[in-house]
């Protein structure tokens, strides 16, 4: 089992950026993939960045250019850069990682994009 911890949530103006991060502990030998999800009230949640242990990163379409994912999955870390951030940015953000078939998640941190 592994457990994931995000931190760097919080309140930012329209155009402003923010950094999230989130550490894993326990089993993190086993991770291969680590990603950020994110849910807004009402709506389901949806991948926004993964990176993999070689390096492979992938991002939705909506924040590609704005959005910057990194991290050592080897060290059960991973970030997430956001700059430009825009009101429907607007969500809580999990962290997440994909292991035997079970999916893994952080308790969530709120976003507020807001003038």
């Amino acid at each position: 089992q592994v457990q994931l911890v995000e931190s760097g949530g919080g309140l930012v103006q329209p155009g402003g950026s923010l950094r999230l991060s989130c550490a894993a502990s326990g089993a993190i030998f086993r991770i291969n993939t680590m990603g950020w999800y994110r849910q807004a009230p009402g709506k389901q949640r949806e991948l926004v960045a993964s990176i993999t242990s070689g390096g492979t990163t992938n991002y939705a379409d909506s924040v590609k250019g704005r959005f910057t994912i990194s991290g050592d999955n080897a060290k059960g870390t991973v970030n997430l850069q956001m700059n430009s951030l825009k009101p429907e940015d607007t969500a809580v953000y999990y962290c997440n990682t994909p292991m035997l078939g079970r999916n893994y998640w952080g308790q969530g941190t709120q976003v507020t994009v807001s003038s």
